[in-house]
């Protein structure tokens, strides 16, 4: 795969136009539906130093290795890797009518229920954790 062909495909994908959706005229009204948007990725190189399986981040250094260590058929072997990931939450409109320009924001229950539920939840983990400590000896 092209890396320059991925990298302009995920700078799409994060760009303004996802942002602010297209807008839309509805009942005399200016509709422009506005998201939160964000994304990262990553991504890295590693030679194989050996074909061997002692070879790990606590084998010696490869510079360390003896002549009789190396074969023809492990110098220049690379590995490669990567990944990107994105997110698009809806946050609101702006709704434009006439000279007066309003804000809308859009409530997620799904959202909102899942985060009230991990604050539950680690509020309980909080008070056991504390629980045990005061009653160890």
């Amino acid at each position: 795969m092209d890396v320059e062909n991925l990298l302009a495909k995920a700078a799409d994908n994060l760009s303004v136009r996802r942002a602010f959706g297209t807008a839309y005229e509805k009942d005399g009204m200016l509709i422009i539906p506005v998201a939160i948007v964000a994304g990262g990725g990553g991504g890295g190189t590693a030679r194989n130093r050996r074909d061997h399986p002692a070879a790990g981040p606590g084998s010696p250094p490869e510079e360390a290795a003896t002549e009789h260590d190396i074969t023809p058929q492990d110098s220049g072997r690379t590995e490669a890797g990567g990944g990107f990931g994105g997110l698009v939450l809806p946050s609101g409109a702006y709704v434009v009518k006439g000279d007066q320009v309003r804000w809308v924001p859009a409530v997620d229950v799904t959202i909102a229920m899942l985060a009230s539920l991990s604050l539950v939840r680690m509020l309980a983990r909080a008070r056991a954790r504390q629980r045990r400590y005061r009653s160890r000896p």
